[in-house]
C-alpha cells in the first residue's frame, strides 16, 4: 500500500463509486466497501470495483452463527478481499471459523465496537464499564481467536497496540482537525490515529462529499 488511507465508497451508485475511487487512487492505498454498497452491488458490484486495481477493503461486520459466517466467507473467497470484517462480539469460535474460511492473503478482523457508540449506548445494551475496557475484552479475544486484527476507534487504538504488537489495526470514524464528526461519536485526526498505531485509516465522507475529492485525499495525505 502506498498510503494508509482507504477510501469509503459506502453508495448504492456503482459509477459515483468508481468516479470517486478512480479521482483520488493517487492519494489512497485502498477501498473500503461497506454493507450499503454490497446490498446494492453484490459481489459483481466489488469485482467490478477491484478491476480498478486497488486492495479491497469488504467491510460486512459478520455476525452470526460460527457455522454460517464460515460458509459466508466461503462464498466470499473468489472476491479475495485484503481486509474482511467480522464483529468480535459474536464470539470466539466464529471468529476462528471466519479465520479458517479465508483466503490466505486476507486480514480478517473483528469489529470491537462501533465508532457511533459511547458508553451510555453499551450501557443501554447491558454492558457495564467504560468503552475503552470493553474495545481491550474484545481486542484481546480477537487475538485469542487467531485472527489478524481489529477495529477500534483512534481513542483506544494505543492501548490496543500495545496489548497486541504485531496486530492489525483499522481505525474508522477519522476526521481531519477541520472535519465534521457526524454520527461519529469516539474520532480523531488521521495523523494522531498512524502515530498512536493505525495500520490503516477509513475516511469516507470527509472526501467522497468534497467537492473535488482527489483535492481533498491529497491534502489528507499530506498530513501524515
Amino acid at each position: 500500500m502506498r498510503s494508509p488511507i482507504f477510501v469509503a465508497l459506502d453508495t448504492p451508485d456503482l459509477e459515483r463509486a468508481k468516479a470517486i475511487a478512480t479521482a483520488v487512487r493517487n492519494h489512497v492505498g485502498g477501498i473500503k466497501l461497506g454493507l450499503e454498497f454490497f446490498a446494492a452491488h453484490g459481489q459483481q458490484g466489488v469485482k467490478e470495483m477491484a478491476d480498478l486495481d486497488m486492495p479491497i477493503f469488504l467491510d460486512l461486520k459478520l455476525h452470526d452463527i460460527p457455522n454460517t459466517v464460515a460458509k459466508a466467507v466461503q462464498a466470499l473467497r473468489p472476491i479475495e478481499p485484503a481486509v474482511l470484517t467480522v464483529h468480535a462480539g459474536g464470539g470466539r469460535a466464529m471468529m476462528e471459523d471466519a479465520k479458517a474460511a479465508a483466503p490466505i492473503d486476507t486480514k480478517v478482523v473483528g469489529v470491537t465496537m462501533l465508532t457511533s457508540l459511547d458508553d451510555q449506548d453499551l450501557a443501554d445494551t447491558g454492558i457495564s464499564g467504560p468503552a475503552h475496557d470493553h474495545v481491550m475484552r474484545m481486542t484481546d479475544l480477537s487475538r485469542e481467536a487467531g485472527l489478524d486484527g481489529v477495529v477500534c476507534s483512534g481513542k483506544e487504538v494505543k492501548a490496543a497496540k500495545k496489548l497486541w504488537p504485531d496486530g492489525f489495526f483499522v481505525v474508522p470514524g477519522v476526521r481531519p482537525a477541520n472535519g465534521h464528526a457526524a454520527d461519529q461519536k469516539r474520532t480523531v485526526t488521521p495523523a494522531d490515529a498512524l502515530h498512536a498505531g493505525a495500520s490503516i485509516l477509513v475516511i469516507g465522507r470527509p472526501i467522497t462529499q468534497a467537492d473535488e475529492p482527489d483535492n481533498a485525499a491529497r491534502a489528507i495525505e499530506a498530513t501524515l
